[in-house]
């Protein structure tokens, strides 16, 4: 008690900071005045945006915010370490600020008597390589997301804080956003004003080689909003889209128009990055969508189409997280924490209409579409982690994983497992329906119910999961309740039984199916997942041991670099060699692998053969899978 009572003014001085800190809870009116937010994007060199605000402000206590909760990403992934030398001032005077220790993400500072505005600037230090974040400046190109570049007043909701948004950018540069130009003088653009919530929705692209095409050019005529498609590339070469290639972009607008019935955007625009530098992304927007890939999409369209369901899945996301959301998901701004449990509906559905669209609009082949099943079911058959962690605890992955960590044992672990687990789920509720109503109603159906309402209306309408259940009764009456919880809590079985009631199931091949192909390709691996349980990427490094696998048995993992395969230099020919020689041979497969300083030979005992997921036809069971996956009339 006598250390206490020493120590109690002491403790009472170290909490006084954290108590002046507390943010004030966001209320429901408007905030008064408008910032004026600039934001110089001209030094390419050194990826730096650099920041300056004026922010209207009456005297008294005021806490900043910088976003933390982002739209999209589910979770904390705002990156407030890159925010540096931020300075306040007022009429020329400097005003003190201190961060809150619990909640770095705010600062408070005591507003001066007399004081109406604030004068703030900082620089966003973008990272200069993969190693220190996404890339999202390059020599050639820049991704600016306002989140990135935004200080904010606590006590308010982001929709009722208004921003007045400029941008410099290089001279000659193109630029495209959602957000709507209400000037432009050489590369500074002024755009029109808009809430806090609407500029962190709508990011900028920019770059020195961009192009832009109509997606519906018969929009206006005929009372519609507006589709877009604005593509930047590393290259002007990588900007040319043939005849075919913008019929198919035009068809999953038409499509996507067929399955929900409504637009609820008063544009949209299609954001697609071509790029070998910048970083990969696929985020959605309300009224755009960022999406990053290698160059190649339109110059080797005939080589892959693995990817090309991004823009579906992403357009889908209009609909389904931005105009209909999950109840919990949605916060009065983005330093309220969000919750994740309804993600199984709105990453889950959306992942199944991203594939179902790319189909439907020729983006991705039938013979492709079809092949992304065979990959899902067996991705979600090697799913060993489901006999200790159900489905449903996977929709908190994106708040306990950091951004850009990487499992080591993904299968055992789980991720965001809801992608692909529910597009099984939701292609057999699609099969229940057109059971229960004697095929004269399907999914398509549930989803004209249940994102097609209120035409016109843009705002927001939260959903529950009662109001999934609601509206699927009302496609056609079944137990839902049940059937969704049940596959959300599911531990021992493999949830790919709507293949079998579609006609298919899942088989297997020596070669590798082309969406097989074409990912392995993206990401830079050797796949051997369903083999010897490995994935090998550049220089023999294991990318991925597959939990209880051969490979695992042996005790492989991924700190090992695979150098010979049976005293011979490792490639992916020699290894696919010894695989299919092991089906008859007697002796286990020999690898020599490195870890560190340290070499050793590893013998797996492994005769399976070459194993690449392949659908099969089942005899006598009609195919309902092709016609899910044909185009709408």
């Amino acid at each position: 008690m006598k250390f206490l009572h020493r120590t109690w003014p002491v403790l009472l001085a170290l909490l006084e900071p954290l108590a002046r800190a507390q943010t004030a809870a966001p209320v429901d009116t408007p905030y008064p005045g408008t910032i004026s937010l600039q934001v110089d994007a001209t030094d390419l060199d050194r990826r730096i945006f650099r920041v300056r605000e004026t922010l209207p402000v009456r005297p008294g206590p005021l806490t900043l915010l910088y976003p933390r909760w982002l739209p999209g990403e589910h979770g904390p992934t705002g990156v407030i370490a890159q925010l540096a030398g931020l300075t306040i001032t007022a009429a020329g005077r400097s005003v003190a600020w201190h961060r809150d220790p619990l909640d770095v993400h705010a600062f408070a500072l005591d507003v001066p008597a007399g004081v109406a505005a604030l004068d703030i600037e900082f620089q966003r230090l973008s990272p200069v390589d993969g190693d220190s974040g996404r890339v999202v400046v390059t020599p050639d190109m820049i991704d600016m997301q306002w989140n990135a570049v935004l200080l904010y007043p606590a006590g308010y909701f982001d929709s009722r804080i208004g921003v007045q948004p400029t941008l410099r950018l290089p001279e000659a540069w193109a630029f495209a956003t959602a957000l709507e130009a209400q000037s432009q003088h050489g590369g500074v653009v002024a755009f029109k004003p808009v809430s806090v919530e609407t500029l962190i929705d709508s990011p900028v692209y920019a770059g020195r080689h961009m192009a832009r095409v109509d997606l519906d050019p018969q929009a206006t005529a005929n009372g519609r909003a507006s589709v877009h498609l604005s593509v930047m590339a590393d290259t002007t070469a990588e900007l040319a889209i043939s005849p075919e290639q913008l019929a198919a972009h035009r068809a999953l607008v038409t499509q996507a128009d067929r399955l929900f019935g409504a637009r609820h955007y008063t544009h949209y625009e299609f954001l697609l990055a071509l790029s070998e530098r910048l970083g990969g992304i696929g985020l959605e927007h309300h009224e755009s969508s960022e999406n990053g890939v290698e160059p190649g999409y339109f110059s080797e369209w005939a080589k892959s189409s693995s990817g090309r369901d991004q823009l579906a899945h992403e357009y889908t996301h209009s609909w389904n997280g931005k105009f209909r959301r999950p109840a919990d998901l949605w916060t009065p701004n983005t330093n309220l924490p969000m919750q994740d449990s309804l993600l199984w509906m709105y990453e889950g559905q959306t992942q199944f209409w991203g594939n179902v669209l790319a189909a439907r609009a020729g983006l991705v082949p039938l013979t492709d579409a079809l092949d992304e099943f065979a990959n899902t079911a067996a991705w979600l058959e090697a799913q060993s982690g489901r006999t200790w962690r159900d489905l449903q605890d996977t929709t908190n992955e994106p708040v306990m994983t950091a951004q850009h960590e990487h499992p080591d044992w993904r299968d055992w672990q789980r991720g965001a497992d809801y992608y692909e687990e529910m597009v099984m789920a939701w292609l057999e509720a699609d099969l229940l329906i057109r059971d229960g109503s004697r095929g004269a109603r399907s999914l398509d159906d549930f989803a004209r119910a249940f994102f097609g309402i209120d035409p016109g209306r843009v705002a927001p309408l939260t959903y529950a999961f009662d109001d999934v259940v609601t509206t699927l009764n009302r496609i056609q009456p079944y137990d839902w309740a049940t059937f969704l919880r049940t596959r959300l809590a599911l531990h021992a079985n493999t949830p790919i039984e709507g293949l079998a009631h579609a006609g298919w199931r899942l088989g297997w091949s020596e070669e590798p199916n082309a969406g097989t192909k074409g990912f392995a390709a993206q990401r830079h691996f050797d796949d051997f997942s369903y083999s010897l349980g490995i994935d090998v990427g550049k220089g023999g490094k294991l990318k991925a041991v597959r939990w209880g696998s051969p490979a695992f048995t042996a005790g492989l993992s991924t700190s090992l670099e695979l150098i010979a395969v049976d005293g011979r230099a490792y490639s992916v020919e020699r290894l696919n060699r010894a695989i299919t020689e092991a089906k008859t041979a007697k002796a286990p497969i020999a690898l020599l692998v490195k870890d560190g300083d340290l070499y050793k030979t590893v013998a797996i005992a492994y005769s399976g053969g070459l194993r690449y997921p392949k659908l099969e036809r089942i005899a006598g069971v009609e195919d309902r899978l092709t016609p899910l996956l044909t185009a709408r009339p």
